[in-house]
């Protein structure tokens, strides 16, 4: 069957394959999604190199990251070479609708994007905190979340959150390109053990779960170069088809937020009904501080 993207008619192979069982989304539901969804999720993945999450027998049948373009991607779909340790990849780049429904045709179910651009891969635009809890509760990870939007305010940025679709919050700043990627590891890294140490109850830093006396896991570890987090909008590998969803600021003070609340069926009616949570995200960006 095709599914029908501007000027583009989409062929999805399988469509009646079930990706997820328990939540009973099929290949074709997964990639209607996508259809759906990309009018707000295209701004968030444009001009950034891509990484796929791909499983061909769907969720339940275990999945691979797929980084280099296959070479039988039709040559609409964009690309862009990046250097990597011993050579480069040619990285997706999914600049339009089309090409999020023809990778979700390829049993694509998440994206994820650099916090970078294309055109200068090696200046970041995004500060990156993924907050990872274990045993943690929500109530804990979203008072966390709020305790690193004051800490990047303080520093003269602006705080954005997402809750992952799987168990935490990402907070996201907008930055003015300019410190490389090493630079900004070490700042971000420093701001995260402040906040550890001001709070060794429920923080830390320690990359080692073995080793970790605090149940939320500040995660510094995206804001380098070649490194990539979950795209906002898109779906989680996991039974129910939950999505990564931008949320306000205020709804970190709701009790009744989860970080699978909305899926592949209501992440569309909450868009539709209050719009995109990180629409202008870019015009907010600022300088990094020293």
């Amino acid at each position: 069957m095709k599914i029908r993207v501007g000027r583009w008619a989409i062929e999805i192979s399988h469509p009646d394959r079930v990706m997820f069982p328990e939540a009973g989304v099929t290949k074709e539901g997964l990639a209607r999604y996508y259809a759906e969804i990309a009018p707000v999720m295209v701004s968030h993945v444009r001009d950034r190199p891509l990484t796929m999450h791909v499983f061909p027998g769907g969720v339940e049948g275990g999945g691979h990251y797929l980084k280099n373009a296959p070479k039988h991607f039709p040559d609409w779909i964009r690309r862009a070479t990046m250097r990597k340790r011993g050579g480069t990849v040619s990285h997706v780049v999914a600049d339009d609708a089309a090409t999020l429904v023809y990778l979700a045709g390829q049993n694509v179910v998440t994206p994820h994007v650099w916090p970078a651009r294309v055109d200068q891969p090696r200046l970041p635009d995004r500060v990156i905190f993924d907050l990872d809890p274990s045993d943690a509760r929500f109530a804990d990870v979203r008072a966390a979340a709020r305790a690193v939007g004051d800490a990047l305010r303080d520093a003269g940025l602006v705080p954005f959150a997402m809750v992952s679709g799987s168990r935490g919050i990402h907070v996201v700043a907008p930055l003015r390109r300019g410190p490389s990627f090493p630079e900004l590891f070490r700042w971000a890294k420093g701001l995260a053990v402040e906040l550890a140490q001001a709070d060794p109850r429920h923080l830390t830093t320690e990359f080692y779960k073995r080793k970790r006396e605090a149940p939320i896991f500040v995660d510094t570890r995206r804001n380098a170069y070649a490194q990539h987090a979950v795209a906002p909008y898109a779906v989680r590998a996991k039974p129910t088809a939950p999505v990564a969803m931008p949320v306000r600021w205020e709804e970190l003070s709701d009790r009744g937020l989860r970080p699978d609340r909305w899926d592949v069926r209501s992440a569309p009616q909450r868009v539709r009904a209050e719009g995109d949570a990180w629409k202008g995200i870019a015009r907010r960006a600022r300088a990094l501080p020293d």
